[in-house]
């Protein structure tokens, strides 16, 4: 009997904690773009400059994953998470995270977009300046 309470009580704290668990937050940018394939899930706040590697991370950001990531990194609902989210913060998703995802792909684990597929015709210095784009814009939104 001990051991049915044991496994009730057990289904019960885990029906609570995925209620509970935090969904992204559902607001568009403050630019008030939308999206291609679906609303941007961040409300990204900008700098005010950006630093000339981040510049060049951003053109190439655009051309390669604003696609799915949304603009300015916002994510796309229905698509894929936004970067500007504090589970990308570097002391969870470290630089070479970011590199490791481009060259290798990601399997899902934070979220339930799917899969993240390699990113052809990147190289790592690109992908330097995409994570320095990536970085200015997680601070500017308190994300350190």
């Amino acid at each position: 009997m001990k051991f049915v309470i044991a496994i009730a009580a057990v289904l019960v704290a885990g029906g609570i904690g995925y209620t509970m668990w935090p969904s992204p937050p559902q607001t568009n940018t403050t630019d008030n773009a939308i999206s291609m394939e679906g609303r941007l899930l961040a409300n990204v706040i900008l700098p005010k400059t950006l630093s000339q590697n981040a510049q060049n991370g951003k053109r190439s950001f655009e051309a390669k994953c604003a696609t799915c990531h949304g603009v300015n990194a916002a994510g796309q609902d229905g698509v894929a998470p936004p970067l500007v989210h504090k589970i990308y913060e570097p002391s969870h998703h470290g630089d070479e995270s970011f590199q490791r995802a481009v060259s290798m792909g990601v399997q899902a684990h934070h979220w339930r977009f799917g899969n993240m597929p390699p990113v052809e015709g990147l190289t790592r210095g690109d992908v330097k300046m995409i994570i320095s784009y990536i970085r200015e814009l997680q601070r500017s939104n308190g994300i350190n």
